[in-house]
């Protein structure tokens, strides 16, 4: 299938539909917050979906993908920057650096 075989497919579709056949991009951000909310499970997949108008198969890959991410989400960041001291008074306290 090439650009002659595509060229020809969007030749019969009105200007709306062509416009509908474009792929959304979409943020991080926004596949962030999309997927946090399909982690929590208040609300079904397709409600989510119809909500922020994502396609439920869309919706659980991004969520998948979160899922597979978050053991590496803090990886490198911060190793040995927490650490308790104790002050002239004898209380514990947490400082960073």
């Amino acid at each position: 299938m090439g650009p002659d075989f595509k060229a020809a497919v969007f030749a019969w579709l009105s200007p709306k539909e062509r416009e509908a056949k474009k792929r959304k991009v979409r943020a991080a951000e926004f596949k962030a917050k999309v997927g946090q909310e399909a982690l929590r499970g208040v609300k079904t997949i397709n409600e989510i979906g119809l909500e922020f108008g994502v396609h439920p198969v869309q919706l659980g890959q991004w969520k998948k993908e979160m899922q597979e991410q978050a053991g590496t989400l803090f990886e490198g960041k911060g190793r040995g920057r927490w650490r308790i001291t104790k002050s002239r008074t004898g209380s514990t306290a947490s400082s960073a650096g």
